[in-house]
């Protein structure tokens, strides 16, 4: 399942551990993310206040060309990040495109440095949001005073490219939504049309507005066909100035890039729901037939038992001599009504 936090828990909770610990460790994590995303987390003995973190992640790439370094405003991004603490080794480890040597003899111990190790924590998304960011920034920026410009394709997973379009005074993010069941495309049109009912309702007024459409919006018109092909429509953003000024502007980014995730996360989340659901109320409607078939088995139990009382009572020599005493009676007594006629 994808993490929407900035910061990778598990990346946190090890760099934490080896912070807090009493005495150097000689350690080495292998982590494996959302995104073919990896860690790698190693410290020494010898260097009792170091630890190399080395990371490989996809790279956000424009169409069909596919980076495997990274840009240089990224790596100066990733200096960024607390430069008394963190270093860029030279090379990377092997099988990595970037290691970091920390310094944790350099954050002080006091509150701060839980801040400062998640900061450190979230370098995947560093490194994510100074690509789309470099975009984003520029919204303004130039003039695009005639019509719009070509949409440029972005690809972070192969099957989930998205498009930014750059037009007067704002940008459109447009999310090709694709899926393998049926299932999930009824749920994921039911959520779409609740984004955009919401944004429009003016409870989300300050958020980008959000529309959905099963045919390709204008914006797109003269991609490749294979490109605009889906089975779950088309779901556009319209991002404007005020939606990335100062630090909205990570917020904004970093939602970008998750959507198809949250998306997904969503309709998981809405089939479990509706599975326990059903499966309540199948347990619901056993016990009720369960209890229903007790109930009849002990009335049948109750007749037989009384049958059964019956019977006995019926074949009983105190039920046969009294009531044969009574016929008798009363045949003396008709046979003397005859006599006396």
């Amino acid at each position: 399942m994808a993490c929407f936090e900035r910061a990778s828990p598990a990346l946190k909770q090890i760099l934490l551990q080896l912070y807090r610990a009493d005495k150097p460790l000689a350690v080495e994590h292998h982590l494996h993310e959302f995104g073919s995303l990896q860690y790698h987390i190693q410290s020494y003995v010898s260097e009792a206040h170091h630890v190399y973190l080395s990371i490989s992640t996809p790279i956000l790439s424009t169409g069909s060309l596919v980076l495997y370094g990274f840009p240089h405003y990224t790596i100066e991004t990733v200096k960024g990040i607390c430069h008394e603490v963190v270093q860029i080794v030279e090379p990377a480890k092997t099988g990595y495109q970037l290691t970091l040597k920390l310094d944790f003899s350099k954050i002080p111990r006091k509150k701060d440095a839980v801040k400062i190790i998640t900061e450190i924590s979230s370098v995947q998304a560093v490194i994510l949001s100074s690509q789309l960011r470099e975009l984003l920034k520029n919204v303004n920026a130039q003039e695009i005073s005639q019509g719009t410009c070509k949409p440029i394709k972005l690809v972070y997973h192969p099957n989930e490219p998205f498009y930014v379009v750059k037009q007067p005074a704002k940008l459109t993010a447009v999310f090709p939504i694709r899926f393998k069941e049926h299932s999930d495309i009824v749920i994921a049109k039911a959520f779409f049309q609740e984004l955009v009912d919401v944004g429009n309702s003016g409870v989300c007024a300050r958020a980008p507005p959000c529309y959905w459409s099963p045919i390709p919006p204008p914006e797109l018109r003269g991609e490749p066909i294979k490109d605009l092909s889906t089975n779950g429509g088309f779901v556009s953003f319209e991002i404007s100035a005020r939606h990335i000024e100062g630090k909205k502007l990570d917020k904004t980014v970093w939602n970008l890039l998750n959507f198809n995730a949250l998306v997904k996360y969503h309709v998981k989340c809405t089939k479990g729901f509706v599975q326990r659901r059903m499966r309540s109320r199948l347990e619901s409607l056993v016990e009720a037939l369960q209890r229903t078939g007790m109930e009849e088995d002990h009335n049948i139990v109750k007749v037989k038992e009384i049958n059964r009382k019956l019977n006995n009572l019926l074949h009983s020599q105190d039920y046969t001599s009294f009531h044969g005493n009574q016929q008798y009676a009363i045949n003396d007594e008709c046979s003397g009504e005859l006599l006396w006629t």
